[in-house]
């Protein structure tokens, strides 16, 4: 009996494969948040766009799928804008899973209204539901903390520049670099 029960143990240890993730495929591995940015407190949102709408409140929309490299490749980026800006936007991250096949529709309070159907796409509306910016694919944290300051009215540290770095294989974070104003 001791034989067989070695023999079990050795066949589990080495017949298990690890679980492999990878951010530059297109392959599922969960939902990226938590995966790739260390956020999994983004998904699901915290409001809809509705009530965003109705507070008045700066939001930024990302349209993604938990399959698609730049998706995951985004991920730190939102992550890092909810980081920085949390009490003065919403952000409200969307798989697209449940908006194929549908008909863009004609309400500004729901998701199809926006996307346009690829992704990533980073959408930032401002507090009157106006768009201030729209693109897919990667998009530069600074350009996006830009834009929030101007549609905020909060002023962002112009001596600062900042960066999607990894801290290991899978997960990245946003950094700061202050710079020594000269002037």
């Amino acid at each position: 009996m001791k034989i067989f029960q070695y023999l079990l143990i050795i066949l589990i240890i080495f017949s298990s494969n690890p679980a492999n993730a990878a951010r530059e495929n297109d392959s599922y591995d969960g939902n990226i948040f938590p995966i790739y940015a260390g956020n999994g407190a983004i998904v699901p949102p915290k409001t809809t766009i509705k009530e965003s709408l109705k507070n008045k409140r700066t939001s930024v929309l990302f349209f993604y799928l938990d399959d698609s490299s730049e998706s995951k490749a985004m991920a730190p980026v939102i992550s890092g804008l909810d980081l920085l800006w949390r009490e003065n936007i919403d952000v409200i991250a969307l798989t697209t899973d449940e908006l194929q096949n549908e008909e863009a529709l004609k309400e500004p309070t729901q998701p199809n209204f926006y996307w346009n159907g690829l992704i990533p796409q980073t959408i930032i509306l401002d507090g009157n539901g106006e768009v201030k910016f729209d693109q897919n694919g990667m998009v530069d944290f600074g350009d996006l903390n830009n834009i929030l300051s101007e549609s905020t009215g909060i002023k962002v540290d112009s001596n600062s520049k900042f960066t999607v770095e990894a801290f290991n294989e899978y997960n990245s974070t946003i950094s700061e670099e202050k710079y020594l104003n000269t002037d």
